[in-house]
C-alpha cells in the first residue's frame, strides 16, 4: 500500500494545471481570499487573465485583509474589480493606529463608474465624517450596511443597516425622513435612539398627507444588552403608530416594550422576534389584538415554563383571567397534553396561537425550553 501511494503522489505531482479547463481553475480560485487570489495572480500570464475573470470578483470581503490602504483599493478598483461585482465588505481605520483617508470622494465616484452593478455596500469601523454626503455612494446601492462607523453629514439609501453605531442618534433618526426610496431601516444596538425619536419620524396623517418615513415598510429595532449604555426602549414610540408599516423585528431588550405596542401598527402582516425570553402568557396576551399578522416568527427566543400560581384575594381580574384561558389552549386539549406543554411551551403555545391567529404561519428557528430548577 505504500508504494501505491507513493505512486499516486508522484502521478498528482507529475499532472499540468494547464490541461485543466479553466471553468475548474476558476472554480478552484473561488475558495481563496482576495489576496491569495491576486497572489496567484502572478503565477503566469494565464493565471493573471483568470484571476481577473469576473465570477471571481461578484462577492468581494476585504475585512480580513489587515493593513488594507487607500493605494490597495486603487489598485484591486483599476486591475479587478468591474461590472461583475455585487457586494463589497471594507473594515476602516477608525480603531487603527494608523489612521489617514481610507475611503476618498474620487474612489468612491470611480467606484461608481467601475463597478455599474454594486448592490451592497458593508463597511466596518469606518470613518466617513470626511465624506461631503452619501450621495456620492454608487447610486446602484440597495443595501448600506454600516458596523462601528462614525457617520456622513447624509445618508440616502433604500435598505440601511445600522449595527452598534453609537453616534446615530434620534437627530439622524429626523434626517431620515427626507430620504425618498428608504423602504427598510435595522436598528440593531443604536442606544442613542429613543421613543421620542422613533414617534417623531413615523408616518402619519398630516395636513399635507402622510408625513414622516411613509415609504418605509421593514424595520427592525434590537438592543442585545451592552453594559455602559442606558437602554431608552426606544421600541415605545411605536405606540402611537406607523402608516405602512409591514414588518417589524424585534431583538434582545426591545422585544418586551415592542409587543406591548406592536397592537397599535394596524397595516403590520409579519412580526420577528430573537435573542429573548419570553413566556407564553405575554405571547399570547400580546398577540390577542394582532388579528392581522399573516407570519409570526420566533428566533433564538427562550420560552419560559408555564407556571399559574394562585392569585391572592382582591387581585387579578377578568383580563387576566381571560389571558390564562387563552395561553393554557382555547382549543379545548386534553389533561394530559395540558400537563406535557408544562414541560414543554411550544406545543401549547402552537395551539394558543391558532386560535388567536387562525390565518397566520408560525416558524420557530434554534428555540429553546428555559429549565425552571424550581
Amino acid at each position: 500500500s505504500g508504494g501505491f501511494f507513493v505512486y499516486k503522489m508522484d502521478e498528482f505531482w507529475g499532472c499540468n494545471l494547464d490541461y485543466f479547463p479553466e471553468n475548474i481553475l476558476i472554480d478552484v480560485l473561488s475558495y481563496l481570499n482576495v489576496r491569495e487570489v491576486v497572489r496567484a495572480g502572478r503565477v503566469c500570464k494565464r493565471w493573471k487573465r483568470l484571476v481577473k475573470d469576473q465570477r471571481l470578483w461578484r462577492n468581494v470581503d476585504l475585512t480580513s485583509w489587515k493593513g488594507v490602504t487607500s493605494r490597495i483599493l486603487w489598485v484591486l478598483l483599476r486591475q479587478y474589480l468591474g461590472c461583475g461585482l455585487r457586494c463589497l465588505r471594507l473594515r476602516g481605520l477608525l480603531l487603527s493606529a494608523r489612521g489617514g483617508t481610507f475611503l476618498s470622494e474620487s474612489w468612491l465616484k470611480a467606484l461608481s463608474t467601475k463597478c455599474p452593478r454594486l448592490s451592497k455596500l458593508y463597511l466596518l469601523h469606518a470613518d466617513l465624517r470626511s465624506l461631503p454626503s452619501c450621495q456620492i455612494l454608487p447610486p446602484s446601492l440597495q443595501v448600506l450596511e454600516l458596523r462601528g462607523c462614525e457617520l456622513p453629514p447624509s445618508l440616502q439609501e433604500r435598505r440601511l443597516v445600522l449595527n452598534n453605531v453609537p453616534s446615530f442618534t434620534d437627530q439622524h433618526l429626523q434626517g431620515l425622513t427626507s430620504w425618498e426610496r428608504l423602504c427598510r431601516l435595522e436598528l440593531r444596538d443604536t442606544f442613542r435612539v429613543t421613543a421620542n425619536g422613533l414617534r417623531s419620524c413615523a408616518a402619519k396623517d398630516g395636513v399635507c398627507g402622510v408625513e414622516g418615513l411613509s415609504r418605509l415598510k421593514f424595520l427592525e429595532i434590537g438592543i442585545t444588552g451592552r453594559q455602559g449604555y442606558q437602554l431608552h426602549m426606544a421600541s415605545l414610540g411605536l405606540g402611537a403608530g406607523w402608516l405602512g408599516l409591514e414588518e417589524l423585528s424585534l431583538g434582545g431588550k426591545e422585544v418586551g416594550p415592542g409587543l406591548l405596542c406592536a397592537s397599535r401598527l394596524r397595516d403590520l402582516k409579519r412580526l420577528r422576534l430573537w435573542d429573548c425570553t419570553l413566556s407564553e402568557l405575554q405571547i399570547a396576551r400580546s398577540c390577542r389584538m394582532l388579528r392581522g399578522l399573516r407570519q409570526l416568527e420566533f428566533v433564538d427566543v427562550r420560552f419560559q415554563p408555564r407556571q399559574n400560581p394562585p392569585a391572592e384575594e382582591g387581585e387579578g381580574g377578568e383580563e387576566e383571567e381571560q389571558d390564562r384561558e387563552e395561553a393554557a389552549g382555547a382549543d379545548g386539549s386534553s389533561d394530559e397534553n395540558k400537563t406535557a406543554d408544562m414541560n414543554d411551551p411550544i406545543p401549547g403555545l402552537r395551539r394558543t396561537l391558532a386560535v388567536l391567529l387562525p390565518s397566520c404561519t408560525l416558524v420557530f428557528t434554534n428555540c429553546s425550553v428555559q429549565n425552571n430548577e424550581d
